[in-house]
């Protein structure tokens, strides 16, 4: 099966490791994967920001770079891929490329979805040992529908012993924009958050947005709580 990388903008320029991290996981299960060096943001900070027109050609630029003839395109992120999936459609309604669209809508996935529900593989093989609690990113339950799917994934990971933590469905305070816009409602979130992970007694939090996981981590170290956040493709590559 062949599968195009679509490396987040974050992704790429903070966390590089992760993405090569889920290649190996990729590629351990049996996909041929490639990776488009021309791609660029899907345009959703613009989108979400008010510019429309501006993201509509960002995104113009997107449908372009992954026109291939792979059979997957699959990110280490639920929030750019419930863009992609549910945004598209909308922008490029009335426009030549909406068949395109549409096809591109059904090809891309999120890492964790597509491992589950494409490849129907729920043990990589991974271990880890620690104890961890999973984040829900408000993209990934509401507009990627991911629930089972990563904690189906961790389950099989030796050695982690995963516990939910209070109000897990809650968001962490992100919401790219909103955090920098309104900064004291979203730190509020983001200490609730971290509070409810750090009461389970977890060492560590896991989640499939990188995103969220960012903005928890600066929370946590400022107020030096001691724990660790993880992408869960880091987790499925450890230990072998």
């Amino acid at each position: 099966m062949k599968v195009q990388l679509f490396i987040p903008c974050f992704v790429d320029q903070l966390y590089a490791q992760t993405a090569f991290n889920m290649v190996k996981v990729l590629e351990k299960a049996g996909c041929t994967v490639e990776y488009n060096t021309n791609q660029t943001c899907c345009g959703q900070p613009a989108y979400n920001a008010g510019f429309r027109d501006d993201a509509k050609d960002v995104c113009s630029k997107f449908i372009n770079d992954f026109s291939g003839n792979s059979d997957y395109i699959v990110a280490p992120s639920a929030s750019c891929v419930g863009f992609v999936r549910n945004y598209y459609t909308t922008l490029f309604e009335d426009s030549s490329k909406h068949k395109e669209v549409k096809k591109l809508k059904e090809r891309t996935y999120e890492f964790t979805d597509f491992m589950v529900n494409v490849l129907k593989i729920e043990d990589v093989g991974a271990s880890f040992h620690a104890k961890a609690t999973y984040h829900d990113s408000c993209a990934g339950l509401r507009e990627c529908k991911i629930k089972q799917e990563p904690r189906k994934l961790l389950a099989n990971v030796k050695g982690l012993e995963l516990v939910e933590m209070n109000d897990v469905e809650t968001c962490c305070g992100f919401g790219g924009t909103f955090a920098v816009k309104f900064d004291p409602i979203s730190i509020g979130m983001a200490d609730q958050k971290s509070v409810n992970a750090k009461n389970t007694g977890a060492e560590c939090i896991i989640s499939t947005d990188l995103s969220c996981l960012m903005h928890l981590d600066g929370h946590i170290r400022r107020k030096e709580m001691g724990l660790q956040t993880m992408h869960i493709a880091d987790v499925l590559a450890s230990g072998w």
